[in-house]
C-alpha cells in the first residue's frame, strides 16, 4: 500500500491522499477579482487527483498584494469569483483551500516575468509598502517601507479576520495564513527585519506577538471543525539556523495552543543573501519532522519533493503528513495520476473524468502490452 495514497484526516475533513497543490500566484487578477483564467486553472489542478488544492496568496488588503495583479479578499465583490473556484475544486474531488496574507515590504512589485522587482516610485500602478520597521529587503526590492504604527497593526489584523470570513463565505474549507517568505508576518518575527522598540519588537515574545494575535483572532471566526493552518518559514540559512529553528518551534507550539491545526514548513526568505541547499532533494523534510515532533502538529512541506520515490518515502517515514507539489502540476495537471502509476497504485482512490480516463487508461494498457 502506498503511503502517499492513504487518506489524511484533519478536523472534519478527509483528503483522498497526501498530495497537496500549494499556493502558486497566477498574477492574472484585476482589482483583486478572479476571472476565467483562475476558474479553469484551479479546476484543472483539482481534476488531476490531488487531495488538497490551495488557491494562491490572496491579499487581505490592496496594500497587501505582492503585485497589482494578485487576487484579493478585501471586499465582498471578490467573494463570488472565489466561490466559483472553491466549488470547482470541490466538484473535482479535492478539498478547496485558500492562502491569505499580506506581502509587507515585498509588496508593490512587478510580476516575475516583468522583473520581479519593486514598481518604481511615482508609477501609478504601485503603492507605499509597510512593514514592522523601515528596513528595505534589498536586491531587486530596494524600496524602504513605512514602519507600521500600532493602528496599522490592528487594522491589518482586522483585515486578516475579514478575509477569513469572506473565504468561509466563498466555500473554502481549508485556510492557510501566509506567515512565510519574508512577507509581513515573517518579517515581524525575524530580527533581520524587525527592529521595533515597542511591544511588537525586540524580545522573542514581542516578535511573536503579531503572529500569535493574528492566529487567535482568525480562529475566533474560522469554524472549529475546519482546519486553520499556516505556511511559516522556520529557517533562514543565514548561519544562525539552530537559533532560528528553536525560536520557530517555540512560536509554532504557541500557535498550536491558539488554534493552529497544521504547519506548512518553509524557508524564511527574509534576507536575500543566504545559502539554501536547493540541490538536496526534500531538504526541508527532516526539518519539518523535527518541527512536528517538537511542536505537536502535523506538517506539510515542499521544495524538491515531487519525485515519486522521494514523496513516497518522506510520507512513509513520517517526516511530513502532506507533500506540497507545485511546478510538476503546472507541467502536468494530472501529476497525481502519474505518481500513482509510478508507484504501482493500480486504482487510485479517485476517477478522472471519462473524456480523460478512457484515453489515459487505454494508453496505459497499450504501453504495458508493448513492454511485455
Amino acid at each position: 500500500m502506498s503511503a502517499l495514497f492513504t487518506p489524511f484526516t484533519l478536523k472534519s475533513l478527509t483528503l483522498r491522499n497526501r498530495i497537496a497543490i500549494p499556493p502558486m500566484c497566477q498574477y492574472s487578477a484585476v482589482d483583486g477579482l478572479t476571472n476565467d483564467w483562475h476558474q479553469v486553472h484551479y479546476a484543472s489542478m483539482a481534476r488531476g487527483g490531488a487531495g488538497l488544492v490551495i488557491v494562491e496568496a490572496t491579499g487581505v488588503s490592496p496594500e497587501g498584494r505582492i503585485s497589482p495583479d494578485c487576487t484579493g479578499l478585501w471586499n465582498d465583490a471578490q467573494i463570488d469569483g472565489m466561490s466559483r473556484i472553491a466549488s470547482g475544486i470541490k466538484a473535482a474531488g479535492a478539498v478547496p483551500g485558500i492562502q491569505i496574507g499580506h506581502a509587507g515590504r515585498k509588496a508593490s512589485a512587478n510580476n516575475p516575468w516583468e522583473g520581479d522587482d519593486h514598481i518604481a516610485e511615482g508609477d501609478a500602478r504601485g503603492w507605499q509598502p509597510i512593514a514592522p520597521s523601515a528596513i528595505a529587503f534589498g536586491g531587486g526590492l530596494p524600496r524602504v517601507p513605512r514602519a507600521m504604527t500600532l493602528a496599522d497593526i490592528a487594522r491589518v489584523q482586522a483585515d486578516f479576520v475579514a478575509a477569513a470570513r469572506r473565504a468561509l463565505a466563498a466555500g473554502f474549507e481549508w485556510l492557510e495564513l501566509h506567515f512565510a517568505h519574508g512577507y509581513l508576518a515573517q518579517s515581524f518575527f525575524s530580527p533581520h527585519s524587525n527592529q521595533r522598540d515597542d511591544a511588537y519588537g525586540g524580545s522573542f515574545s514581542n516578535r511573536a506577538r503579531f503572529l500569535l494575535e493574528t492566529v487567535a483572532k482568525v480562529r475566533e471566526v474560522w469554524p472549529e471543525h475546519l482546519p486553520l493552518t499556516a505556511r511559516f518559514g522556520v529557517i533562514e540559512y543565514d548561519g544562525r539556523d539552530e537559533e532560528t529553528l528553536e525560536e520557530s518551534i517555540a512560536v509554532t507550539r504557541q500557535m498550536r495552543e491558539r488554534g493552529l491545526d497544521l504547519l506548512n514548513v518553509s524557508v524564511n526568505f527574509v534576507i536575500p543573501d543566504v545559502k539554501i541547499p536547493w540541490g538536496t532533494p526534500a531538504f526541508l523534510a527532516p526539518i519539518a519532522q523535527r518541527v512536528s515532533r517538537s511542536a505537536g502538529l502535523p506538517v506539510a512541506s515542499s521544495w524538491g519533493m515531487d519525485e515519486p520515490q522521494i514523496a513516497e518515502r518522506i510520507v512513509a517515514d513520517g517526516q511530513v503528513d502532506l507533500v506540497m507539489i507545485g511546478r510538476a502540476h503546472l507541467a502536468n495537471p494530472h501529476y497525481a495520476y502519474q505518481l500513482a502509476q509510478s508507484l504501482g497504485v493500480a486504482r487510485p482512490d479517485w476517477t478522472l473524468p471519462a473524456p480523460y480516463a478512457h484515453w489515459l487508461e487505454r494508453y496505459r494498457g497499450a504501453a504495458k502490452q508493448a513492454a511485455a
